[in-house]
Formats: C-alpha cells, structure tokens, sequence
C-alpha cells in the first residue's frame, strides 16, 4: 500500500518501474546458456555463504529483479525506503549484472584491446563519454566494453582482466554523494566504487581485495 501511493505521486519512481519492468521482460525472453562449470560453483559458494546477507532495494525495485544463478534465475523481490541513489541499491544492482554477463556469455558489444578502438565505440551511444584507458602496462589488460542498464540509465561497461578474473568497471555521470575509495563485498564478489572527471565508476570482480585496489588505484591516476 505505501508502495502504491508513493508511486501515484512520483513519476520519476514510476517511470523507473516501468524501466525495470521492462528490464525483467527483456531477461525473460533472453537465449539460455548454461554456464562454465567453474563459475557456476563459485557463485553457489559465495550465495550460499550470503543467505543471511539483508539485501536493500528501493521503491523501484519493488519490482522484478532477475539474477542468473547456477543455471537458473534467482528472482529478488525486496521493498524499503532506500533511494535508488543510494549505494547499496547500486552494489546491489552492478553486482547482479557482473554475473549475469559471465553466466550469459555476454561480456562484449566491442571486443578489443584498443582503448582509441573501444572509447570511439561509445559515441552515439551515450550522452557521455566514458573513460577508458588501457592498464596491460600493469598486469590489468583492457579486453572490450559494452552497453548496460544501471541506476535508472544506460551506462558503459568497460572489461579488463586478471589472469582468470574478470573485472567489470560500470560507468556514467556522477550524480550520488557516495564517497570515493568505498569498498564492499556482495556473495563473494568485491565492489571499488570512486569518482573521477565528473564520472562514476564502479569496479567488480571476484580478484582478491589487494588487487582491485590496485587496479582501481591505476584507474584514478
């Protein structure tokens, strides 16, 4: 009920739950693939570990948001009087795209090392531009990029990679007040969040916490 009558009287929050709505339908009639067997047992480990984790949504995700675990979708459903703003809606949500794109097979729109190659790409696309730079130099090799659909707007996704690991860094103007150099931890995967020229950027990856830093330190210089 208080759902409802907030809704009726803020078509900003309306408009966002027809986005997710529309996200949900969108998901639903995506192709199925089923996922490598390594990072399927490692996102059952990680959820299975989190069962207890109070998860936090906002008046918008009183809606449909579809998470592909283990071969399936896991369908949260949450309520609360966070903002959708607020940070840990956003963990939430980069997080839940993170695995999406590795249990779907869909880490690239643009697939290249070329930061002049992968920036370009972008044009058109957004009403940013993103940055991006490639950290090979490092260890932290960019792979390609993509479009998503993030915090209520379409965002960039830059893809870098660690050995094995993967590591998606989301992008778009900055607009929250949270503050830079936050870190948390969400089933297993870290979040890097910081600001930088007017962007947001939020880094996620299963590496381990020492080298994310470091990536996301390379990334601010």
């Amino acid at each position: 009920m208080a759902i409802r009558e907030h809704l009726s009287g803020c078509a900003a929050c309306r408009q966002r739950v027809a986005d997710r709505q529309a996200l949900g339908r969108l998901v639903r009639t995506a192709p199925y693939y089923p996922a490598p067997d390594g990072v399927r047992a490692r996102v059952s480990t990680a959820v299975r570990r989190s069962l207890s984790t109070r998860r936090m949504l906002t008046w918008a995700a009183a809606a449909t948001l579809l998470l592909a675990v283990s071969g399936g979708l896991l369908i949260v459903r949450s309520t609360g009087s966070v903002r959708l703003s607020s940070a840990d809606a956003i963990v939430d949500e980069v997080v839940a795209d993170h695995v999406r794109s590795l249990m779907a097979d869909h880490l690239f729109d643009i697939r290249s090392a070329d930061q002049h190659t992968v920036k370009p790409w972008f044009l058109g696309k957004l009403d940013f531009s993103p940055p991006v730079t490639d950290l090979a130099s490092i260890g932290f090799p960019l792979v390609g990029g993509r479009l998503e659909y993030l915090a209520g707007r379409p965002v960039a996704a830059l893809v870098y990679q660690r050995q094995k690991h993967t590591i998606n860094v989301f992008v778009w103007p900055a607009v929250e007040t949270t503050s830079s150099n936050a870190l948390r931890t969400v089933h297993g995967f870290h979040v890097e969040h910081w600001t930088r020229d007017g962007m947001s950027l939020w880094a996620v990856s299963d590496l381990n916490v020492a080298e994310l830093n470091e990536f996301a330190r390379a990334l601010q210089r």
